[in-house]
């Protein structure tokens, strides 16, 4: 008997029927490990190190996009442009990073709402005053500041931190169908949803 049979007895009780078999398991797996330390052994030596790519922000192309809001469903809509705004659509994607691109929002005075939330759903503010709480429904915000509307629900699905206040400042929101971006030359977005 082979010291080999001799293991593989005393510790997984295998006859001598199954040794071949066995021998040659590990002997497989012995040469997949050779071959794995030589391709790794052959990578450090030709400094071949694959690395995930970090966008920096002097590297970061931004594009403009115009989406018209006319008919959308407020928050189908925000989450796509919270979503370009953070660069999620492009494959250097980075956490730390703004990556994303500019966006105009026209027509955000018929911005609409599913079930009965224009007359439920409340914006709150405060003057900063004692008992200087404001409260809105759905609907007179959109009579009166659709854009703030639209701002609030994309801001609010942004990171809250510096970073996102950084992404927020490239969303333009427009209560009509006129821009004054037109030098940027924007391309038309078709949402997903």
């Amino acid at each position: 008997m082979t010291s080999l049979s001799i293991y593989y007895k005393i510790f997984f009780g295998i006859s001598e029927i199954h040794k071949p078999r066995i021998e040659g398991i590990v002997e497989l797996k012995t040469r997949i490990v050779n071959q794995n330390r030589l391709i790794c052994k052959r990578m450090k030596q030709e400094g071949n190190k694959l690395r995930t790519y970090m966008a920096k922000p002097k590297e970061v192309e931004r594009k403009w996009y115009v989406v018209d809001a006319a008919g959308k469903t407020l928050g189908r809509l925000s989450t796509e442009v919270a979503s370009i705004l953070r660069g999620k659509h492009k494959p250097t994607f980075t956490p730390h990073v703004d990556t994303g691109d500019n966006v105009i929002i026209l027509n955000a005075s018929k911005i609409e709402l599913t079930g009965k939330k224009m007359s439920d759903k409340l914006y709150h503010r405060h003057t900063g005053h004692p008992g200087g709480l404001r409260t809105r429904t759905a609907q007179e915000m959109r009579d009166t500041r659709p854009e703030k509307m639209l701002e609030l629900a994309v801001k609010g699905m942004l990171p809250k931190n510096s970073l996102g206040r950084k992404m927020i400042k490239k969303l333009h929101v427009y209560a009509g169908n006129e821009h004054p971006h037109q030098a940027q030359n924007p391309e038309q977005y078709e949402l997903r949803g």
